[in-house]
């Protein structure tokens, strides 16, 4: 059985599918709209290398797997293209701003197939991974110890949307790349998706804890998302990347460790699910929640019963989590919600680890 802070089962309704839990499979209610919210030491090696952000940056050449990068900027404009400009991010989030940020509104992404789920997910090639890698810069997490299912390498993303001007939330976590300074999220977190454009005064807070965040935070130098989520706002490419800033000459990887990554594995999977979701304790702390996936309500996406409301968008999706360590390889990203209680995913297949070879020796 799924595993979380809130254990409610779904209700009965007019559509049935079936779902594989981490013990059982049964059958639940589907609704007909989805509300988006929008401990290894080998480093991961995808391909690729730093270059000048371009308005479409091609990482793979089919055409849903296409990505583009954008210079992250502050609100006004201005490019966070130096230390003293990254600096200018970071002051900029006080605790004030912090703790008033709101969720993201959620994009409507259309209407499900009637009386099932979207197709099931499929392989577009061999399954692989990369390995998490622990920090290397001791010292650096201060005196909070962690909680039990809590992970230095996850935390919460804060931003301003110039579509509405507001500041907003969602999760992030660390991914180990060459560059040692990516974090993965979903595509709304760093894009607002069809007809809007990249966020602005963007900063990661890893292991942020009611109010508290011991790593500090790493301002977004450059961002990546497919094109299809640029274009159309699509479900199956709701992944986002950003690369960060070293803090004092710190990289976030080396302060906090780095998640691994995982792709083209089945469709039915143990993860274990880590996000701030502001529908739990106003989104204080992390929550968890363990389980099986399953195929996902729209084409191109994977689901999980953790019923972790729609307002927590961007945590990893881990498998093979190692809760001593708080690491593990991330098969997908918090990006959406139905109204039986499935939290969704975007499949990670192989136009994610392209479009993370494209990102990850970024610096």
């Amino acid at each position: 059985m799924t595993r979380h802070q809130s254990d409610r089962r779904p209700e009965s309704g007019p559509f049935k599918r079936g779902f594989l839990r981490a013990d059982a499979l049964f059958s639940l209610a589907a609704a007909a709209i989805l509300a988006f919210a929008g401990a290894g030491t080998a480093a991961a090696q995808p391909s690729g290398g730093p270059g000048a952000p371009a308005a479409r940056a091609t990482a793979a050449s089919s055409g849903s797997a296409s990505s583009s990068s954008s210079t992250a900027t502050l609100s006004d404009g201005t490019a966070v293209d130096s230390a003293a400009a990254a600096s200018k991010v970071q002051d900029y989030w006080t605790p004030e701003r912090m703790r008033n940020a709101i969720p993201l509104d959620a994009p409507d992404p259309g209407t499900p197939p009637s009386g099932s789920a979207g197709p099931a997910v499929a392989p577009t090639g061999e399954p692989g991974s990369t390995e998490p890698v622990a920090p290397t810069v001791p010292g650096r997490a201060g005196p909070q110890e962690p909680l039990i299912t809590e992970s230095a390498a996850v935390g919460k993303v804060f931003f301003t949307d110039p579509s509405d001007g507001k500041d907003h939330v969602c999760s992030g976590s660390a991914l180990n790349s060459p560059s040692k300074q990516l974090v993965i999220t979903a595509g709304s977190c760093v894009h607002g998706g069809q007809g809007k454009t990249w966020m602005t005064n963007w900063i990661y807070a890893p292991r942020y804890r009611s109010g508290n965040y011991p790593f500090g935070t790493f301002a977004a130098k450059q961002f990546r998302t497919f094109n299809a989520w640029i274009d159309s706002s699509a479900p199956s490419r709701d992944v986002g990347l950003a690369t960060t800033w070293p803090q004092d000459g710190t990289r976030l990887v080396d302060a906090t460790g780095g998640q691994g990554l995982s792709w083209n594995y089945p469709q039915s999977v143990d993860v274990t699910v880590l996000t701030y979701s502001l529908d739990r304790n106003d989104g204080g702390i992390q929550q968890w929640c363990t389980g099986t996936t399953a195929q996902g309500y729209f084409s191109g996406t994977i689901g999980i019963y953790c019923n972790l409301g729609n307002r927590s968008p961007g945590g990893p999706w881990l498998r093979e989590f190692d809760n001593s360590t708080g690491l593990g390889h991330v098969n997908g990203v918090m990006a959406a919600i139905d109204c039986s209680g499935w939290n969704q995913s975007s499949y990670f297949d192989d136009g994610v680890k392209s479009m993370v070879d494209a990102q990850g020796s970024v610096t």
